[in-house]
């Protein structure tokens, strides 16, 4: 398969004079606008996977009828935040003793 371009991109003069100082040594925009596309992809298809996932679990829940209503999930962390706020704030540990 040949390599393809990908298609240049008009910017302001600030932001190239910015996006020349933050390159790496050696580094060209080319390879710096090559890698944030790539980094860019990756992170779409793990959010695109992510969102899959949790469709199918919603709908497996939703089959099975075995789901907790959002009314009660919200109450039991409303009563653990409750419970935490009386509790008195945990001390940290002992301060290590100065050497003089």
């Amino acid at each position: 398969m040949k390599d393809a371009t990908i298609p240049p991109v008009r910017v302001s003069a600030e932001f190239r004079a910015e996006l020349d100082k933050a390159l790496e040594e050696g580094e060209t925009v080319a390879a710096l606008v090559e890698k944030a596309v790539s980094s860019e992809l990756l992170r779409r298809r793990a959010q695109g996977e992510f969102v899959r996932r949790g469709l199918a679990a919603i709908a497996r829940t939703q089959q099975a009828g075995d789901g907790i209503p959002a009314e009660v999930v919200l109450a039991k962390l409303e009563a653990r935040l409750a419970a935490a706020s009386r509790k008195p704030a945990r001390k940290s540990a002992a301060p290590l003793a100065r050497k003089e």
